[in-house]
């Protein structure tokens, strides 16, 4: 009897234990956005890390192929309400549909003066047609429009329109305010023009595998700071996206989350295998540090950042390769 009272005990703690460490990483992927989590107990060396991917480079060419972009999968993906957008890659604001296509937009600048214009001894006040149309024919005079004032029928207390003793509509005339003037138009940008994003992943070196993983946590969409529409001059996140969230697209998707194979028409990839193999180039432009900063502020340059950067993959490897010899 007792035997029985003591398997059913360890049947009973085996049973919390598994249900625990379910929990635990069910936790971690929806909190992180990890596809495949490995749990705290195995991870003996970890290391977030921020990479830049230049869509444009050659080796990232497969995943920017001409209408599946992997900028466009992603767009077409959240405006179905497929993928939610977060406004950072800490997961936990999130964006809708309407502020991802807004932080995709750019206003379409106003029409000035180039030096050569202004030079020839034409002024602000000829924009737009200035004192002719261009045929000698008078422009219309500014502030004055063809109709200021408009006639209405009167309308009494009760709301309808007033008449007089011989029983007509009473008119009165009131002045129209003139419309504001049209806001600049905005548009999009094609997903050719975003070519670039952060990626964010921990390499954990997982003790029960023997092995090194880059467990891919989040991908940010951003709108390129070269683009000439671009006038901040400065890079400007779309939207991030869980890593976990961008596989089940990738997966629904077949036909157009394609990694193209150039070789062979049969063979393409899904850009979840693409990720899963490391089919892309990256440069590193973040090591987690306690004041959370880059590596080109770090070392005072956009150049001394990446001479950092290749540094930095150089002794991510040979730490891996220590491991080994010691």
């Amino acid at each position: 009897m007792k035997s029985i009272h003591t398997l059913a005990a360890i049947a009973a703690g085996l049973s919390l234990s598994l249900t625990a460490t379910a929990q635990e990483q069910a936790t971690t992927a929806s909190s992180t956005g990890s596809h495949r989590p490995i749990p705290p107990s195995d991870q003996m060396f970890r290391k977030s890390i921020w990479r830049q991917v230049d869509l444009r480079e050659k080796q990232n060419k497969p995943m920017f192929s001409e209408g599946k972009e992997i900028s466009r999968i992603i767009i077409d993906a959240v405006k179905r309400g497929e993928l939610q957008a977060y406004k950072n890659d800490s997961l936990t604001s999130t964006f809708n549909a309407q502020e991802v296509s807004s932080n995709m937009s750019y206003a379409d600048a106003e029409i000035k003066l180039t030096d050569e214009e202004k030079a020839a001894g034409f002024s602000e006040s000829d924009l737009g047609g200035g004192s002719d149309d261009g045929w000698g024919t008078p422009a219309p005079k500014k502030g004055k429009t063809a109709a200021k004032t408009v006639r209405q029928p009167k309308l009494g207390a009760n709301g309808k329109p007033l008449k007089d003793k011989k029983g007509k509509t009473v008119y009165e005339t009131i002045a129209v305010a003139p419309p504001p003037p049209p806001k600049p138009a905005a548009n999009e940008y094609r997903p050719k023009d975003l070519y670039e994003m952060e990626l964010k992943e921990d390499m954990i070196f997982d003790k029960k595998r023997s092995r090194m993983y880059h467990d891919i946590k989040s991908i940010t969409l951003l709108v390129p700071s070269t683009l000439p529409s671009n006038v901040s001059g400065i890079e400007k996140p779309i939207g991030t996206f869980k890593y976990s969230d961008l596989v089940k697209v990738f997966r629904n998707n077949p036909q157009n989350a394609i990694w193209f194979n150039a070789e062979n028409d049969a063979q393409h990839k899904n850009l979840a295998d693409a990720f899963e193999l490391w089919l892309f180039n990256s440069y590193i432009t973040k090591v987690s540090n306690a004041g959370d900063s880059r590596l080109d502020d770090i070392y005072g340059g956009a150049q001394q950042g990446i001479l950092a950067a290749q540094q930095t993959a150089a002794d991510l490897v040979e730490y891996e390769y220590n491991l080994w010899s010691f």
